[in-house]
Protein backbone atom coordinates (compact mmCIF):
# COMPACT_ATOMS: atom_id res chain seq x y z
CA UNK A 1 0.00 0.00 0.00
CA UNK A 2 1.77 3.33 -0.84
CA UNK A 3 2.06 5.37 2.41
CA UNK A 4 -0.42 8.90 1.33
CA UNK A 5 -3.09 5.74 1.43
CA UNK A 6 -2.05 4.12 4.66
CA UNK A 7 -2.02 7.80 6.38
CA UNK A 8 -4.90 8.75 5.13
CA UNK A 9 -6.55 5.45 6.12
CA UNK A 10 -4.79 5.52 9.68
CA UNK A 11 -5.71 9.21 10.11
CA UNK A 12 -8.98 9.63 9.20
CA UNK A 13 -9.48 6.17 10.71
CA UNK A 14 -8.10 7.70 14.34
CA UNK A 15 -9.98 11.18 13.87
CA UNK A 16 -13.17 9.25 13.83
CA UNK A 17 -12.62 6.51 16.06
CA UNK A 18 -11.33 9.61 18.44
CA UNK A 19 -14.76 12.13 17.90
CA UNK A 20 -16.82 8.85 18.75
CA UNK A 21 -15.10 7.97 21.75
CA UNK A 22 -15.31 12.01 22.79
CA UNK A 23 -18.71 11.92 22.00
CA UNK A 24 -20.21 8.71 23.46
CA UNK A 25 -18.13 9.96 26.77
CA UNK A 26 -19.65 13.62 26.94
CA UNK A 27 -23.28 11.86 26.35
CA UNK A 28 -23.01 8.70 28.55
CA UNK A 29 -20.45 9.29 30.96
CA UNK A 30 -20.73 13.11 31.66
CA UNK A 31 -23.26 14.84 34.18
CA UNK A 32 -25.27 18.28 32.46
CA UNK A 33 -24.42 20.82 35.33
CA UNK A 34 -28.11 22.09 34.50
CA UNK A 35 -31.06 19.26 34.88
CA UNK A 36 -33.23 20.51 31.91
CA UNK A 37 -29.97 20.95 29.59
CA UNK A 38 -30.30 19.27 26.76
CA UNK A 39 -26.38 18.35 26.60
CA UNK A 40 -24.12 17.48 28.67
CA UNK A 41 -21.01 19.62 27.32
CA UNK A 42 -21.00 22.73 25.51
CA UNK A 43 -18.91 21.43 22.83
CA UNK A 44 -20.84 18.03 22.24
CA UNK A 45 -22.25 19.00 19.35
CA UNK A 46 -19.38 20.13 18.11
CA UNK A 47 -17.93 16.62 18.46
CA UNK A 48 -20.66 14.71 17.12
CA UNK A 49 -20.44 16.97 14.11
CA UNK A 50 -16.64 16.88 13.69
CA UNK A 51 -17.61 12.61 14.22
CA UNK A 52 -20.26 12.75 10.88
CA UNK A 53 -17.80 14.96 8.59
CA UNK A 54 -14.69 12.92 9.02
CA UNK A 55 -16.29 9.42 8.74
CA UNK A 56 -16.82 10.16 5.17
CA UNK A 57 -13.53 10.66 4.65
CA UNK A 58 -12.67 7.20 6.36
CA UNK A 59 -15.35 5.28 3.87
CA UNK A 60 -13.06 6.90 1.18
CA UNK A 61 -9.71 6.38 1.93
CA UNK A 62 -11.49 2.29 2.73
CA UNK A 63 -12.78 2.41 -0.49
CA UNK A 64 -8.78 3.33 -1.80
CA UNK A 65 -7.28 0.94 0.57
CA UNK A 66 -9.58 -1.84 -0.94
CA UNK A 67 -9.46 -1.10 -4.04
CA UNK A 68 -5.64 -1.44 -4.14
CA UNK A 69 -4.45 -3.64 -0.72
CA UNK A 70 -7.62 -5.96 0.38
CA UNK A 71 -8.44 -7.35 -2.80
CA UNK A 72 -4.95 -8.15 -3.58
CA UNK A 73 -3.71 -9.51 -0.82
CA UNK A 74 -6.75 -11.26 -0.49
CA UNK A 75 -5.95 -13.20 -3.49
CA UNK A 76 -2.32 -13.97 -2.98
CA UNK A 77 -1.08 -16.73 -1.13
CA UNK A 78 0.67 -15.05 1.40
CA UNK A 79 -1.40 -15.33 4.82
CA UNK A 80 0.39 -12.71 6.83
CA UNK A 81 -1.56 -11.06 8.66
CA UNK A 82 -4.88 -12.28 7.85
CA UNK A 83 -7.12 -12.84 10.36
CA UNK A 84 -6.50 -9.01 11.39
CA UNK A 85 -7.07 -7.77 8.11
CA UNK A 86 -10.17 -9.39 7.60
CA UNK A 87 -11.70 -8.89 10.61
CA UNK A 88 -11.47 -5.46 10.39
CA UNK A 89 -12.93 -5.57 6.75
CA UNK A 90 -15.97 -7.96 7.81
CA UNK A 91 -16.69 -5.24 10.50
CA UNK A 92 -16.66 -2.10 8.07
CA UNK A 93 -19.96 -2.45 6.40
CA UNK A 94 -21.85 -3.01 9.33
CA UNK A 95 -19.84 0.47 10.93
CA UNK A 96 -20.99 2.37 8.61
CA UNK A 97 -24.53 1.43 7.64
CA UNK A 98 -25.21 1.28 11.57
CA UNK A 99 -23.38 4.89 11.35
CA UNK A 100 -25.78 6.07 8.90
CA UNK A 101 -29.09 4.48 9.80
CA UNK A 102 -28.59 6.72 13.28
CA UNK A 103 -29.03 9.48 11.68
CA UNK A 104 -32.36 8.26 9.82
CA UNK A 105 -33.72 6.20 12.85
CA UNK A 106 -36.60 7.70 15.29
CA UNK A 107 -37.70 4.58 17.08
CA UNK A 108 -35.97 4.68 20.65
CA UNK A 109 -35.46 0.95 20.64
CA UNK A 110 -33.87 0.68 17.04
CA UNK A 111 -31.73 3.71 17.52
CA UNK A 112 -30.31 2.28 20.91
CA UNK A 113 -30.15 -1.18 18.86
CA UNK A 114 -27.97 0.55 16.19
CA UNK A 115 -26.05 2.67 18.70
CA UNK A 116 -24.32 -0.38 20.22
CA UNK A 117 -23.98 -1.84 16.97
CA UNK A 118 -21.95 0.87 15.77
CA UNK A 119 -20.51 1.19 19.14
CA UNK A 120 -19.44 -2.58 18.93
CA UNK A 121 -18.60 -2.82 15.10
CA UNK A 122 -16.66 0.38 15.60
CA UNK A 123 -14.21 -0.78 18.90
CA UNK A 124 -13.44 -4.10 16.86
CA UNK A 125 -13.11 -1.84 13.51
CA UNK A 126 -10.53 -0.04 15.45
CA UNK A 127 -8.76 -2.54 17.48
CA UNK A 128 -8.22 -4.94 14.42
CA UNK A 129 -7.22 -2.08 12.44
CA UNK A 130 -4.59 -1.38 15.17
CA UNK A 131 -3.05 -4.93 15.53
CA UNK A 132 -2.86 -5.43 11.43
CA UNK A 133 -1.07 -2.00 11.74
CA UNK A 134 1.17 -2.85 14.67
CA UNK A 135 2.09 -6.49 12.55
CA UNK A 136 2.65 -5.32 9.09
CA UNK A 137 4.94 -2.62 11.15
CA UNK A 138 6.74 -5.07 13.88
CA UNK A 139 6.74 -8.47 11.13
CA UNK A 140 7.15 -6.56 7.82
CA UNK A 141 8.91 -8.66 5.12
CA UNK A 142 10.10 -7.42 1.45
CA UNK A 143 8.49 -8.83 -1.35
CA UNK A 144 11.46 -11.12 -1.77
CA UNK A 145 10.86 -12.74 1.78
CA UNK A 146 7.63 -12.99 1.36
CA UNK A 147 8.07 -15.42 -1.43
CA UNK A 148 10.83 -17.34 -0.11
CA UNK A 149 8.90 -18.16 2.80
CA UNK A 150 5.73 -19.14 1.17
CA UNK A 151 7.64 -21.86 -1.47
CA UNK A 152 8.78 -23.81 1.34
Amino acid sequence: MRPIKEWLLIGTSGLTGITGVVYWWMQHMMVPVDEWAVINHPLQPWILKSHILVAPLLVFALGLVSAEHFWKRLQKSDRFARRSGLTTMWVVGPMVFSGYLIQAVTHAGWLAALVWAHLGTGAVYLGGLGIHYLLFKRFRRTPREADRSNRG
